[in-house]
Parts: structure tokens; C-alpha cells; sequence
């Protein structure tokens, strides 16, 4: 019998290595970052992922919002008028969030030299600690404005953002951007490619050193685990019941999600690693006071269900 168990975990293991040994010829797919040209008009696929990601959240929302039986008291605290209403909102509350949020912790000094570049997209991209505090200042105004319960609001935002993240991650992978630090693992990857050099003026700025795709890595924590977490938490924990669990949950998962993912990620160029560690990042940082503001977000939560219950 152990002879058998011994052949069967060899078989195993022959095949982990063979795969992963395949994988590590694997090159960066050559993918183009648009994703339609019509005529001088191009469509690219980070953009894409940005209306996915809302459209996606907006029906998941309302699927939410459908099933009162989620909700405190049985009813849902906003209508789908609401929901439909806010996706102008949230839109404006990410895109401007993110893009002074990045300016702001990542490019300020390069801005201020030169003023247009707050306006260029394509250098830098946007920041989720900035998107986040767009899109909260958003659901604050919103929710004051059509008397609905804040906390609920940021409940049902939160259970949705992971669909978002995914997205945006796996656009930055296509556009061969936010790539990992160097390193030898079977799954590393030369992020190169025909339409990455083009983008760049004919130079490859990650360079000839096979690296992580820290992208996959977040698409996959940020994205998938955590929007499986919340899914548990708000149809079989009724966690909506309790305003203000799921959005704690939800900022306390991803600064989780993005420290860890740091030590695998290459730093911004301009920033690199700060307080002379080779290890601190912005990223690290910025995702630090969020576990706190989490943590008092669920306690907040427990305390008031139990003031209510009392």
C-alpha cells in the first residue's frame, strides 16, 4: 500500500513539474491594448473593464436589492430607482477619485512640472485609494441626497467592488503594466510583447528579467476571493443586516490583499521602496489605516445591532 501511495505521489509530482515547467515557457500574450479601432476612435480594453465592472456591480446590485429578505427588517433600505440613479455617480466618483488619488500619492512632483499631465491617463493610470475616496465621498452625498441609510450604501458598494477589481487587474495585465518583481518562479513572465514595445517607443519597460504577474495575483485575491467572501457573508451570513459589516469586511480584505500582494509587486518607478527598505511600499502604506478603519467599521456595526436588539 505505501509502495502504491509512493508511485501515486511521484505520478503526482511528475505532472506539477512537467506543468509548471510548461508554464515557465509560457511568454506574455501579445495582446493588443485596444480593443476596437473605429476610424480615429480607439476602444481599449482598460476602459472596457471599467464599464464592465460597473455594469456587472450595478446588476449584481440590484439582484441585491431585489431580495428583502437580506436587509434589516426584511426591505431593502433603496429601490433600483436608486441603484440606476447612482451609476452616474459612482462612474464620476471612481474616475475622478482615482486619477487625483494617483496624481496625488504617485506623480505629483512630475504634475506640478508639467500641468497637462494630470490629463494624461496613460501615464500612471489611476490609484484605487484614490477611487475608493471618490467613490465614498459619492455614496455620502448620494445617500444624504435621496435619504437613504449611508452604511447600507456602502454595504452594497462593497459587496460589488471585487467584480470592478477583477477587471481592472486583468486590464493592467493585458496592457503589460503594474507588472511583479523579478524572480525565478516556474510562472514568471517576460512582460514584452510586440504591442507593449510599440506602446513604449520601442523600449520594453519592464525589462528582460521574467517576473511575477502580480496583476494575475490581485485579479485573483482582490477580485475572486474576496468577492466569494462577501457573496458568503451577505446571502448566508446576512451580514447586510448589520450595516456596516460588509463594507468593513470588504476594506479590511483588500488591505490585506494589497500588502501582500506588495512583496511580489514592483514599486512605482518614480516612488520606488520608501524609508530606505527594499521591501516598504506606497501601496503598503496607503492600505495600512484601512485595516483599522475595517476593523472599527465591523465593531461599529456589532454595537449597533446590539443597541437595537437591547
Amino acid at each position: 500500500m505505501a509502495r502504491c501511495f509512493r508511485e501515486h505521489a511521484e505520478t503526482g509530482l511528475t505532472i506539477l513539474l512537467t506543468s509548471a515547467n510548461l508554464a515557465a515557457i509560457l511568454p506574455f500574450p501579445d495582446i493588443n491594448p485596444i480593443a476596437v479601432s473605429l476610424g480615429p476612435i480607439s476602444v481599449h480594453w482598460y476602459g472596457l473593464a471599467y464599464v464592465a465592472g460597473i455594469l456587472l456591480g450595478w446588476f449584481y446590485a440590484r439582484r441585491l436589492v431585489d431580495n428583502g429578505k437580506l436587509w434589516l427588517n426584511d426591505t431593502a433600505p433603496m429601490t433600483r430607482q436608486h441603484l440606476d440613479d447612482f451609476i452616474l455617480w459612482v462612474a464620476f466618483g471612481i474616475v475622478l477619485g482615482g486619477r487625483i488619488g494617483y496624481i496625488l500619492f504617485y506623480d505629483l512632483d512630475p504634475v506640478l512640472a508639467n500641468p497637462i499631465r494630470a490629463i494624461e491617463v496613460w501615464n500612471g493610470g489611476m490609484s484605487f485609494h484614490g477611487g475608493l475616496i471618490g467613490t465614498t465621498i459619492a455614496m455620502i452625498l448620494f445617500a444624504r441626497r435621496n435619504q437613504i441609510p449611508t452604511w447600507s450604501l456602502f454595504d452594497i458598494v462593497a459587496a460589488v467592488a471585487p467584480i470592478g477589481l477583477f477587471f481592472g487587474r486583468i486590464a493592467n495585465f493585458i496592457n503589460g503594466e503594474l507588472w511583479g518583481r523579478a524572480s525565478d518562479v516556474p510562472w514568471a513572465m517576460v512582460f514584452c510583447s510586440p504591442h507593449v514595445i510599440a506602446a513604449h517607443n520601442g523600449v520594453c519597460p519592464a525589462g528582460p528579467d521574467p517576473r511575477h504577474p502580480s496583476q494575475l495575483y490581485e485579479a485573483g485575491i482582490e477580485g475572486i476571493i474576496l468577492f466569494l467572501i462577501l457573496f458568503v457573508l451577505t446571502r448566508w451570513a446576512l451580514a447586510l443586516k448589520k450595516p456596516g459589516t460588509a463594507s468593513g469586511i470588504f476594506v479590511i480584505g483588500y488591505a490585506f490583499s494589497r500588502i501582500f500582494v506588495e512583496f511580489f509587486r514592483q514599486p512605482d518607478e518614480q516612488l520606488g521602496y520608501l524609508l530606505g527598505t527594499n521591501w516598504l511600499t506606497m501601496g503598503m502604506v496607503l492600505s495600512l489605516p484601512m485595516v483599522a478603519i475595517g476593523l472599527w467599521a465591523v465593531i461599529r456595526a456589532r454595537l449597533a445591532a446590539a443597541r437595537q436588539m437591547a
